[in-house]
């Protein structure tokens, strides 16, 4: 211990005592500092399914576009898939989707074609995020709160990247009969069906 924090001996009468540096609070605070947590598991890289390849048909079980058939282009970090629809075919547009909510089949679609600067621009971390708006507090803002918020417009930027990534998979999608139609339809199971008997 330092002679700071033990602070001085100092003689009252016939004995001694020691006198601290720094008096003690007064007062202390209600709650307790919050302190990090310590975490105690090594980040590894995310090990991905040997069917998960790059233009594999997939079944979405989660989500807004769930039970729909979409194709994967691209893997990206933290076990984040990249898919589309098409987009024409069945109104699933580029976006990021969890790989442990979808189910591979069997079936694959050459996307060799696709070009590969668009699917490193799309398959940027900050491709995806929203742009975050100033909300400013006005009388006009206080008496549209009732009405039906404005649709969303999407960027002209996005529809051609989406065109451009859907066009050479479309054309692919056309030579072999039935495809196109496989992927428009929606997966469902019903009663008595057994999805771990199923060959996909």
């Amino acid at each position: 211990m330092s002679d700071s924090t033990v602070g001085q001996t100092k003689q009252f009468g016939k004995g001694q005592r020691t006198v601290p540096a720094q008096k003690a609070q007064k007062w202390y605070p209600v709650d307790d500092e919050s302190q990090p947590k310590k975490v105690r598991k090594a980040i590894r890289p995310t090990k991905l399914r040997e069917s998960l390849q790059p233009g594999t048909i997939l079944i979405l079980l989660a989500g807004r576009f769930r039970g729909k058939r979409v194709i994967l282009l691209k893997h990206l970090d933290q076990g984040v898939l990249l898919v589309t629809g098409p987009f024409k075919i069945n109104g699933v547009p580029l976006r990021r989707v969890n790989a442990r909510y979808v189910i591979a089949t069997s079936k694959r679609v050459d996307i060799s074609s696709v070009d590969q600067s668009v699917l490193e621009k799309v398959s940027a971390s900050d491709y995806f995020t929203k742009e975050k708006k100033a909300e400013k507090k006005t009388e006009e803002a206080f008496f549209k709160q009732g009405e039906k918020p404005e649709k969303k417009k999407v960027a002209s930027a996005r529809a051609s990247d989406q065109k451009a990534v859907d066009q050479s998979i479309l054309a692919s999608v056309k030579k072999e009969a039935f495809l196109g139609s496989y992927l428009a339809s929606t997966f469902s199971l019903r009663n008595g069906d057994k999805p771990h008997e199923m060959k996909w």
